[in-house]
């Protein structure tokens, strides 16, 4: 039965696909001279995925803690990666950022060129010229007041549970002075694992904006680094928290285990 209405789930992702895009770039067309941030096309974009969890029974999504999101202002966003379907709720928190993603997606039709049309940032993994143009233009999006989005994992979590985080997105907000904000998404990879397209299972996912961490708080980038992954760690499910104890936690927080 899942995989009856997997096909058929799909099948109208895909054909909607050209008609959500075709307002985007209306929006982009009418808004561009004067949106240098691209706000407008983002919001839209966060209505066309907000879209697809709705149109689809068997999920929901909860968000909890969006006030603390900037409108306007540098941040960067980190957040575990459990499933494709994590980008599909954080759209839902309906805040500017701006998303860093692989550079393939950008070459997917439709989806790709929504993305060019928002200004994200392109990274070829493993290679170290896109990373470092990546890294640039984060700091042009962070100097313009526009958060960006990272999932600091690098991939999508094979087993469910919390892997290391990459230095990328902390040295950034080393670099411009910013918050770093954590997102805590659950419920997303029981829904749809990573290589799989079967929506398994019912999803009731959730996204929680935890509180922000200061780098002038922390003595040094690693210590940043292990104090927003024991953060996302603490407020995960059990299930998603990493096997092993972390580092360390944050003022406030247990040691997870």
């Amino acid at each position: 039965m899942l995989r009856a209405f997997s096909v058929v789930y799909w099948v109208f992702f895909v054909a909607t696909l050209p008609i959500l895009f075709l307002g985007a770039a209306l929006v982009f067309l009418v808004t561009v001279p004067f949106d240098r941030r691209r706000v407008a096309v983002h919001l839209y974009s966060c209505a066309w995925a907000t879209f697809y969890v709705l149109a689809n029974p068997l999920w929901s999504t909860s968000i909890h803690g969006r006030e603390r999101l900037p409108w306007k202002g540098a941040a960067v966003l980190v957040a575990n990666h459990l499933s494709l379907l994590d980008i599909l709720v954080v759209y839902g928190l309906f805040r500017p950022f701006k998303w860093v993603s692989k550079a393939e997606i950008f070459r997917v039709p439709f989806v790709g060129w929504n993305l060019w049309l928002n200004d994200y940032v392109a990274v070829k993994r493993g290679d170290r010229e896109s990373i470092r143009e990546m890294m640039d233009r984060c700091r042009a999006h962070l100097a313009r007041g526009s958060p960006v989005m990272l999932f600091p994992e690098g991939t999508r979590s094979r087993d469910g549970r919390l892997g290391p985080f990459k230095d990328g997105a902390f040295r950034l907000a080393i670099e411009a002075g910013c918050p770093v904000i954590p997102l805590v998404v659950s419920g997303t990879g029981d829904a749809l694992p990573k290589h799989g397209l079967v929506l398994r299972q019912r999803m009731r996912a959730r996204v929680e904006v935890l509180e922000p961490l200061h780098p002038e708080d922390f003595p040094a980038c690693d210590a940043l680094r292990d104090a927003a992954r024991a953060a996302i760690a603490a407020a995960l499910p059990e299930a998603n928290r990493p096997a092993g104890p972390l580092r360390s936690a944050p003022p406030g927080l247990p040691q997870v285990r």
